[in-house]
């Protein structure tokens, strides 16, 4: 028979036990996380002010550009096992960091997911080793909402003259947006990628739809080239909420975020569901803007009111008044990352601007509206390029 005595001293070396396991254990995930071990937020949780804005003071000066190699029309041929092309990912990278670039913009894709997952996922990895190689952090976006909306495996069709992304895709596709049936699938993509990069300090951050309530008035929808769901804006604010809660069951080291595109910021009561929703619900603010100087200023003010780092995502369309020499002072004043659309003018076509889908142009136009290189690694404006390496190096 045990005397009480010696049960009492049992459990007090259980206890023992436990509390230093507890404590070893803790100890273990903050070394694999160090960004986040200072954070107490639990699986599902949008990051407080304070974990946010701890986060960003680790980060230097974000600027960068959305970038696909030049070779790619879209995220399909930049993905693809046959037409990936690591040699001229890392050529180009080399000229963003020869700028003072460190972040990039990236868009997945989930067909590449579903024809070789772990083929897909090693890609990824190898990107973000080229990344790493030239001290590059990316934005990883998930989900796209715009352009075609019929997106195919294989080989992907030739740029048509003077359009505007004339090959970029939609992910998922309009198969899998208008299939709820589906959408299991689709967490499962989610899940399993952030999963498998939730604490790998090579990504920045995780952009989970590209403007979730885009209609594609302006393309697709507008010319009846392809047929979009008539509840389509309806769909991607549906998407972008799920998956929102399927990135967090991963719950990434990482912070999660969406970028409102349009609308008054001026106050919550202001907003349109979608986009105090987002601003809400992302652990950090991402937003676009390609408008004039005074329009950005205004929106960087509105956004203070969330007291969150923030980061815009997409900008720069010269023709519209937004450019690298214009906006680029107005956000280092306000400490706001900056990711401009386009890196090197390739068969995306975003040297030519939006309203080609509405007028063709059969000449290189004759301001360019997107991309700051040529294939060959010219600079389109010498004294722009210049003006990105000088205002990038007095932060470092």
């Amino acid at each position: 028979m045990i005397s009480i005595k010696n049960t009492s001293l049992m459990i007090s070396l259980l206890c023992t036990l436990l509390f230093w396991q507890c404590q070893s254990n803790q100890s273990d995930n903050q070394t694999q996380n160090p960004e986040r071990s200072a954070q107490t937020t639990s699986p599902n949780e949008v990051w407080t002010e304070q974990e946010a804005n701890s986060w960003y003071e680790n980060q230097p000066w974000l600027v960068g550009a959305n970038f696909v190699p030049s070779n790619a029309i879209n995220q399909l041929e930049m993905w693809q096992a046959e037409t990936w092309s690591p040699e001229l990912i890392d050529k180009e990278l080399g000229w963003a960091a020869d700028l003072g670039m460190n972040t990039m913009r990236v868009y997945l894709h989930d067909i590449p997911y579903w024809t070789d997952k772990e083929g897909f996922k090693s890609r990824i990895s190898e990107f973000l080793d080229i990344c790493q190689k030239h001290d590059i952090r990316p934005m990883l976006v998930i989900f796209d909402s715009v352009w075609d909306p019929s997106p195919e495996a294989g080989t992907q069709p030739e740029p048509k003259q003077g359009l505007h992304n004339s090959g970029w895709v939609q992910s998922p596709g309009k198969a899998f947006l208008t299939d709820k049936s589906k959408w299991p699938q689709l967490r499962d993509y989610v899940v399993d990628l952030v999963g498998s990069f939730k604490d790998d300090d090579r990504i920045l951050a995780w952009d989970i739809v590209n403007e979730p309530d885009n209609d594609n008035g302006n393309s697709y929808g507008k010319n009846n080239l392809k047929e979009e769901p008539a509840n389509k804006k309806e769909l991607g604010v549906e998407l972008v909420k799920a998956a929102f809660g399927w990135a967090r069951e991963a719950n990434p080291s990482q912070p999660i975020t969406s970028a409102p595109w349009y609308g008054d910021w001026s106050s919550p009561e202001n907003m349109i569901e979608m986009n105090r929703w987002l601003f809400t619900n992302s652990d950090i603010i991402t937003f676009h803007n390609y408008d004039t100087p005074e329009d950005f200023s205004q929106r960087v003010e509105h956004l203070k009111q969330f007291n969150k780092p923030m980061i815009c995502t997409e900008y720069m369309a010269r023709p519209a008044g937004s450019t690298f020499q214009t906006i680029l002072p107005l956000a280092k004043e306000n400490n706001v990352g900056m990711i401009n659309w386009g890196f090197v003018a390739g068969k995306s076509n975003t040297i030519y601007p939006w309203d080609s889908w509405q007028q063709a142009y059969d000449d290189e136009p004759p301001v360019w509206f997107h991309d700051i290189f040529r294939e060959d690694g010219t600079p389109y404006i010498p004294e722009e390029v210049a003006f990105i390496k000088e205002i990038t190096e007095e932060e470092n």
